[in-house]
């Protein structure tokens, strides 16, 4: 939509600038009219970028949802696999700690860091779970299992749909003449939600 705005605020002004230059417009009158449309692409860019920053916000908000139900789904997969793996506490408190860092994280680049570091953490918990025939036919793990697969899915669909929106509204925030309107009123470039490549190939499983 901002480049809309910016291809029609061009062509607008070329057309009045060659009017003049051919005495087509009076002078007095194409400025005038140069002014007003000014005015008009001003008020348009500004409400263009307040519409992309809350595309961007909103798009969060589902990645946000998606983040929440993974944090809720962990406790609940520490307390069934326990009772099994007794002799690996430090794979469970790797878990329970990197939880707790993502669920501490504010920026997108803490929650990039923190997820990263959380999905990893899962990955050598399901490898471990390997060496324990008894719990990988437990129906409650496998339930669990499935969930948070299923959860990873839509992390990942979240993400492709913000960072998509992300790359939007930086394109506005770069491109002339939108850029200055960007700066004016101080739009600010939102950060790319990135996860490692290898998970975001492949969601969070355990093979059976």
């Amino acid at each position: 939509m901002s480049n809309f705005w910016n291809y029609l605020f061009g062509i607008i002004i070329i057309v009045l600038l060659v009017s003049g230059l051919f005495d087509v417009i009076d002078w007095k009158l194409n400025g005038i009219a140069i002014a007003i449309v000014f005015v008009f692409w001003l008020i348009a860019m500004y409400n263009a970028f307040v519409r992309l920053k809350n595309n961007v916000k909103d798009a969060w908000s589902d990645i946000d949802v998606q983040l929440k139900r993974r944090y809720d789904l962990i406790p609940n997969l520490i307390e069934a696999v326990k009772g099994y793996m007794q002799h690996e506490r430090g794979v469970l408190q790797k878990v329970t700690e990197a939880r707790t860092k993502a669920m501490g994280a504010q920026s997108v680049g803490e929650h990039q860091e923190a997820e990263n570091m959380l999905t990893d953490a899962l990955k050598s918990l399901f490898a471990v779970s390997e060496n324990y025939p008894d719990l990988k036919a437990n129906e409650n793990f496998l339930e669990l299992q499935r969930e948070l697969t299923d959860t990873e899915n839509k992390i990942q669909a979240a993400r492709r749909f913000y960072n998509s929106n992300v790359k939007e509204l930086n394109n506005a925030i770069q491109m002339f003449p939108s850029n200055i309107m960007a700066k004016m009123f101080n739009f600010k470039e939102e950060e790319f939600f990135e996860l490692q490549e290898e998970e975001a190939k492949e969601p969070v499983k355990v093979s059976f």
